[in-house]
């Protein structure tokens, strides 16, 4: 590599999804009405789980930190872009970007390793109804949940301390909408093949580990359900677990397309920028509409906290 296009970079330049100037009132009402329903959707589940006390189960529990870590990756993300795609000016600091990426990276992991312990706790639920709440202890649930936070930080530490080694980029420009590894790798002037490796070895292990274990989870949900004498009690579980297993598919599609690939040394295509756009920014409103709409003690309990506001 030609050494003498290689520089230190202070900032980068963030190119966006498109560059037609006609498209930025569109993508930007698009984006924020989107954000919009983020926001209030997963801060309303949020709040809807503490105040009403008959959502103070393990599986609302779990459920009002999902809704916090999609909050939280969507407001990583989002801002950033909306003031991007209305500004000339699409430069972000630096530190800037390995900050965002180092919040994106860990709330991310944070929510792949959620979703298997939500299907663990829907296994527990289905298989083992009598002994669910001794299982599922609080001391259980507030160490799984920590755990998953855990992971999360440790897997973005591990990708930021290799990322800040990086001298010498030989250009400033990200091919991308947010400060994404993959995209800043193939602008570094240094060999990053251990970079790469270890996003590929670390994403596939996160992926595998927790899919076996949704797997795992639904297959025995599967089997137990297909024993239940009662058509009712048959339709009450999998309409339980549909909602989640269809945030899985979802997220774990996306997931899996773009970090569970060997590198091919390409910048950043816009299949990618779109299946990004997917699981950044589409699916963390798609999670509370989900939960909500085919969950009866969700709808419930929303009825009655909104009579009692009512009438106060």
């Amino acid at each position: 590599m030609d050494k003498e296009n290689c520089t230190a970079v202070t900032e980068f330049t963030l190119l966006g999804l498109s560059n037609a100037s006609e498209l930025r009132i569109f993508l930007s009402l698009l984006f924020l009405l989107i954000y919009g329903l983020t926001v209030v959707g997963n801060l309303g589940m949020t709040v809807l789980i503490q105040v009403s006390s008959r959502l103070h189960t393990p599986m609302y529990f779990f459920l009002s930190h999902l809704s916090f870590v999609d909050f939280s990756y969507s407001t990583v993300i989002v801002p950033k872009m909306l003031a991007n795609i209305l500004s000339n000016e699409k430069s972000i600091s630096f530190l800037g970007c390995m900050v965002q990426f180092y919040l994106f990276c860990s709330v991310a992991v944070t929510e792949v390793f959620l979703l298997a312990v939500m299907a663990y706790d829907r296994f527990v639920a289905i298989c083992n109804p009598l002994l669910y709440m001794v299982v599922m202890s609080r001391r259980l649930c507030a160490g799984l949940v920590s755990c998953c936070y855990l992971c999360g930080t440790a897997c973005s530490l591990i990708h930021l301390c290799l990322a800040l080694e990086i001298p010498l980029y030989r250009s400033s420009a990200i091919n991308h909408f947010f400060c994404d590894l993959p995209p800043l790798l193939a602008l570094a002037c240094s060999d990053v093949r251990k970079n790469e490796l270890l996003l590929y070895i670390v994403a596939s292990f996160n992926e595998m580990s927790t899919i076996v274990v949704i797997l795992a989870s639904y297959s025995f949900i599967l089997i137990t359900v297909l024993r239940m004498p009662s058509a009712e009690g048959r339709r009450k579980a999998f309409s339980t677990c549909a909602s989640h297993l269809t945030a899985i598919l979802v997220f774990h599609g996306t997931i899996l397309f773009i970090y569970c690939r060997p590198s091919s040394g390409d910048m950043t295509t816009d299949t990618d920028k779109v299946a990004t756009v997917f699981y950044t920014v589409v699916i963390p409103m798609l999670n509370p509409l989900i939960y909500s709409l085919r969950n009866k003690d969700v709808k419930e309990a929303l009825r009655k906290v909104l009579t009692s506001r009512l009438f106060s």
